[in-house]
């Protein structure tokens, strides 16, 4: 059975709403419903009396949660002892959302390869969306975000904050350039640009057009020291900084794994100036 749609029955079964239920998935809701008429017919049952805003499990429902909660257990037990065999490398998978490439990783990174030596570390960029996914699913071990986790299932710690300035080329003000804008999440800081002429979520490719287009945007201030210090950029004092929060989120089963906890301690030096 696709242990995917038994997640989403626990979630449904949870928050007793599909929309809320696909809000904290990252699916759609026509995903979530598609999913729950797939479990339904391979079992041959309904699972859900479906009464608007008062989603109730049916009998045969009822029945059934115990045994999914167990199902998923029983497989996340079998993943830990596979990958605490004393055979195998030490494999470990990083999500990490765009905001926190180059020169905001480089340094830890390095840091936990010296301390970790043996540890195969895969790191994989990708949306919010795509790395709670791959979190529930677990597919990744831990990821870097910038929000916290929707879900019960993914357990979310404060791991620091990183600064973002407001910069542009030369001297120009606010009203001479238009909005880059450099997606980091649902944070309240974003201006409310009049003319956005970019939207991205990527460092790189908001740096690059602030170098050479009348733009400015909010870019990681680690990321920018070379570009401040040989004047290729400048910060704007008429703009406040802002200051974002990241979290480090893994599985909730997953939350006392003694190298999860290894490598979220030396990511606390991510984004220190």
């Amino acid at each position: 059975m696709d242990t995917d749609l038994l997640k989403t029955f626990l979630e449904v079964q949870r928050t007793r709403h599909f929309g809320k239920a696909a809000e904290n998935l990252y699916l759609t809701q026509s995903a979530v419903s598609f999913r729950i008429r797939q479990l339904e017919q391979q079992l041959g049952v309904n699972l859900f009396i479906r009464h608007r805003n008062n989603i109730q499990l049916t009998a045969a429902g009822e029945r059934l949660l115990p045994h999914a909660q167990t199902m998923l257990a029983a497989l996340q037990k079998a993943r830990q002892d596979v990958a605490n065999s004393v055979n195998e490398p030490c494999y470990f998978q990083l999500g990490v959302a765009p905001l926190f490439v180059n020169s905001l990783l480089a340094a830890p990174l390095r840091a936990l390869q010296q301390r970790l030596p043996e540890l195969n570390l895969r790191i994989d960029l990708l949306s919010r969306e795509h790395l709670s996914q791959q979190l529930l699913s677990q597919q990744l071990d831990l990821a870097l975000l910038t929000e916290p986790a929707k879900t019960d299932e993914l357990y979310a710690v404060a791991q620091g904050q990183v600064t973002l300035l407001a910069v542009c080329q030369g001297s120009a003000v606010v009203d001479e350039l238009a909005y880059c804008h450099l997606d980091w999440g649902n944070h309240p800081g974003h201006p409310s640009a009049n003319r956005t002429t970019l939207r991205t979520n990527s460092c790189e490719l908001a740096l690059d057009a602030v170098l050479h287009q009348a733009v400015y945007s909010y870019l990681p201030a680690p990321l920018l020291q070379p570009y401040l210090s040989s004047k290729q950029l400048q910060p704007m004092p008429q703009l406040p900084c802002l200051v974002l929060p990241y979290y480090l989120v893994c599985h909730r089963e997953r939350r006392e794994d003694n190298l999860i906890k290894q490598i979220s301690q030396q990511l606390l030096t991510l984004g220190a100036e």
